[in-house]
């Protein structure tokens, strides 16, 4: 009985998704990326608190990812000059220090990624309210 909600849920959650992939403008779909990582660094951290090493190892994946094919990938490095540049090889760093963390159960490198991406996040969101206020 519970399975069938389950799937259901599950059907549901993943059209949500889609939709809102679908439907999100550039900006959003960045800001998409970045809570996904952050989500899955999180959940990084509480299979290495947990000792589930096949979970964490999953979470980990996913990030680095999210970060290479979503995150760097969406660079536009002709337009983007030194900073496009920058924030490449910043998220190069962020990968190999999640494989760090991987690799040593490291709850600190987890954190300082799980930093790095949210700093990010917050100054991509304040890139949007500077160039289209929200709605009254």
């Amino acid at each position: 009985m519970f399975g069938g909600f389950h799937n259901r849920a599950s059907a549901y959650a993943k059209v949500s998704v889609e939709t809102g992939v679908t439907t999100a403008d550039p900006h959003k779909l960045i800001l998409m990326l970045f809570d996904g990582a952050l989500l899955q660094v999180r959940t990084a951290g509480i299979a290495i608190g947990n000792k589930d090493v096949p979970a964490k190892g999953a979470a980990i994946s996913k990030a680095v990812e999210i970060i290479i094919n979503g995150l760097k990938v969406s660079l536009d490095m002709s337009a983007g000059g030194e900073l496009a540049g920058r924030l490449s090889a910043l998220y190069d760093y962020m990968s190999e220090r999640l494989l760090y963390a991987n690799l040593h159960n490291s709850q600190p490198a987890l954190d300082e990624v799980a930093g790095l991406l949210d700093s990010l996040r917050e100054a991509w969101a304040s890139i949007r309210s500077q160039v289209q206020p929200a709605a009254a």
